[in-house]
């Protein structure tokens, strides 16, 4: 069952470009809840309360319950702005959900025992991992934080693809109704051989002398 997690934050009236900075001066977040077929709401959020939550995968992949001014609304992270080069929340974007309606999510994937697995004791061997999140598709309640992928029997040359991974009840991967074509896959694990400088051919060495060999001879008659 997915863990609840409370997001606190509080109504604003002022809004613009104004309001904002004046907001991010006094250490808050502002921003929006939208959706659900109801009108746009402006809030704010102790920027704290944002920067410790956002280094958890949790804030980005996982349903919220967001707590305005005592009333709790569940969401969805949709959108955030960073500083370019501050350790600060610009701007979030808030999307409320319909607990009886499907929502499609990109969740990260764990992977686990790469290191324990043939390929990862195998010398030359490089094991990629082609996507680190994936989209799915389920009801509000059934939504994981993550997807799991255990590597244990992993072997040189093996390939996991999307279809491998093993979800969740009632939890679908988005790309797999697209057709085979978008079953990519997430890891592989390839043997790269190092490349060996081939010795010139015996008709080149012998082509490349002769030039040698005449120049010699020219300088030899000269003297």
């Amino acid at each position: 069952m997915a863990k609840i997690h409370e997001i606190l934050a509080q109504s604003r009236k002022d809004e613009g470009k104004g309001a904002s900075r004046r907001l991010r001066r006094a250490s808050f977040v502002p921003a929006v809840v939208y959706g659900a077929g109801q009108a746009p709401e402006s809030i704010q959020i102790e920027h704290n309360t944002i920067l410790l939550a956002a280094k958890h995968e949790w804030f980005f992949s996982s349903v919220l319950d967001l707590n305005v001014d005592g009333k709790v609304q569940k969401v969805l992270v949709r959108d955030w702005q960073k500083h370019p080069f501050k350790q600060q929340m610009m701007h979030m974007d808030f999307l409320r959900i319909n607990e009886n309606e499907a929502i499609r999510v990109n969740v990260p994937i764990h992977f686990l025992n790469q290191e324990k697995s043939p390929a990862g004791k195998t010398a030359g061997v490089v094991i990629s991992h082609n996507l680190n999140e994936v989209e799915i598709s389920c009801l509000p309640k059934d939504l994981p934080e993550f997807i799991e992928l255990d590597l244990a029997g992993l072997k040189p040359g093996d390939i996991v693809h999307l279809s491998e991974l093993k979800l969740p009840a009632d939890v679908e991967i988005v790309a797999l109704h697209l057709g085979a074509d978008h079953d990519v896959a997430v890891v592989t694990a390839v043997t790269v051989q190092e490349e060996v400088d081939e010795a010139p051919a015996e008709g080149a060495e012998g082509e490349a002398a002769k030039p040698a060999a005449e120049a010699s001879k020219d300088q030899q008659s000269k003297k």
